[in-house]
């Protein structure tokens, strides 16, 4: 049997954690001047992956995230 590959661009997205995996939140890259400052914190931080999400990236990184 083949080995698996790894989908390089969800592995740079998705971090795994012992009961699964988390992520950046989105809309905190650019054009912030804009964007209330107590928005601009909420969206600080990872966040865990949602469970409809999960079998998918569980199939894109199937060995041990970064």
């Amino acid at each position: 049997m083949p080995k698996l590959k790894t989908n390089r661009g969800a592995a740079k997205r998705f971090r795994r954690t012992a009961k699964g995996f988390k992520h950046k939140r989105s809309n905190k890259s650019h054009i912030l001047t804009k964007m209330a400052p107590k928005r601009k914190r909420r969206l600080r931080g990872f966040k865990p992956l949602s469970a409809a999400d999960l079998a998918a990236v569980k199939r894109m990184v199937p060995k041990k995230g970064r």
